[in-house]
């Protein structure tokens, strides 16, 4: 290796590039989502093309963030974005770069749910979690991001045991049935409610529905099983997906959270079980990023539709008991990035990546972030 490439390597810090929902609408936000099974993949690829000595991915409905280490990533930023959609988009206006400390406190923050739409929500813990060992199965993380990520899981135990902010918390899905509440006024005991996609996300709304008394719970899914399993545990019924618009008649509320790339749901889709519903409203919950439901389905009578970014008017009201909190809760990130930091330097001198200086020739360029 050549004397400055070592240099270059010695000088390596660890930043996050990204975008989330206080940056961008979920309409630039789809056009970078990466479904868990493609996190290796795309994380190589990032690796590759963005010359990282080391790099973690993390995609959920509200964020878009590339963890690395990098000797120099300031002007190349929009470019690993654009690796990611293979496209010309330009992303430039959404993103955001942190180094350093400043970097560290970021993925605290985040893992710890205090960065989500819903202050001191858990989900993003565990989704946290999958991207960090989906990057370390594959080989992509080294010493820096190995110490990084194992710091912030204890940050995310120290503010669990240490504060109350995550008491009472909620995920995305049970605060779409809270929007639904609203709507309803305070009641779900004599409606019948959908859901299509019985991922975690559906299975966060139908917990959640069966607490508060919903009446009917309805569930579609791709897999069949995965349906009958879901609804037998709520009581519900299982729906066979290409019967999903029929039962889409008897719906008060419709949840999606399928993994579909594209839209499933299409403005004639609903517009066809209208009559048979003779002007009963519908609410639609889209919490799948990229989203389910065109959005021109808003148009038609007697239907409201909400997407993952409409659910921040009932967020703001379920942060204001976590606000006190949050003076303890950067108080502790700031003690244990303190602590990580001169390890995390000591590292940058100690380690040589051996990625580094051996790019393929992929020239960055553009605008700097």
């Amino acid at each position: 290796m050549k004397r400055e490439d070592i240099n270059e390597a010695r000088s390596a810090k660890i930043f996050v590039a990204g975008l989330s929902y206080k940056t961008a609408p979920v309409a630039a936000r789809e056009k970078l989502a990466v479904s868990r099974t493609r996190l290796q993949c795309c994380g190589c690829r990032l690796k590759l093309h963005g010359n990282l000595s080391e790099v973690v991915l993390l995609s959920t409905c509200n964020r878009v963030e590339i963890y690395g280490v990098s000797p120099w990533i300031h002007g190349r930023v929009h470019r690993l974005f654009q690796e990611l959609t293979n496209s010309d988009f330009d992303f430039t206006p959404h993103l955001y770069v942190k180094e350093g400390a400043a970097a560290a406190q970021h993925l605290f923050s985040v893992a710890s749910g205090l960065d989500s739409m819903v202050v001191g929500e858990t989900e993003i813990t565990g989704q946290v979690k999958n991207a960090y060992q989906a990057a370390k199965d594959a080989g992509l993380v080294g010493k820096q991001m190995n110490r990084l990520f194992q710091t912030a899981f204890s940050v995310v135990k120290a503010i669990r045991t240490k504060t109350a902010i995550g008491r009472g918390a909620t995920s995305v899905g049970s605060v779409a049935v809270e929007l639904a509440e609203k709507i309803f006024d305070k009641t779900l005991a004599e409606k019948t409610v959908m859901i299509l996609g019985a991922g975690k996300m559906g299975e966060a709304c139908v917990k959640h529905l069966a607490k508060r008394g919903a009446k009917t719970v309805l569930v579609a899914n791709r897999s069949a099983e995965r349906a009958e399993k879901l609804a037998a545990e709520f009581g519900g019924r299982a729906v066979r997906i290409e019967h999903a618009a029929a039962a889409m008649t008897e719906a008060d509320i419709l949840v999606t959270s399928t993994g579909s790339p594209d839209i499933v749901l299409w403005r004639e889709d609903i517009a066809k079980i209208l009559p048979a519903r003779r002007n009963r409203p519908l609410i639609l919950v889209d919490i799948a990023v990229p989203r389910d439901i065109d959005p021109a389905v808003a148009e038609l009578p007697n239907v409201f539709l909400y997407d993952i970014d409409d659910l921040e008017a009932v967020v703001r009201e379920n942060t204001k008991n976590r606000v006190q909190e949050m003076t303890v809760c950067e108080q502790i990130m700031a003690k244990y990035t303190a602590e990580l930091m001169p390890k995390l330097e000591s590292a940058y001198v100690n380690h040589t990546p051996a990625t580094v200086g051996t790019a393929t020739g992929w020239v960055f360029g553009g605008v700097p972030v």
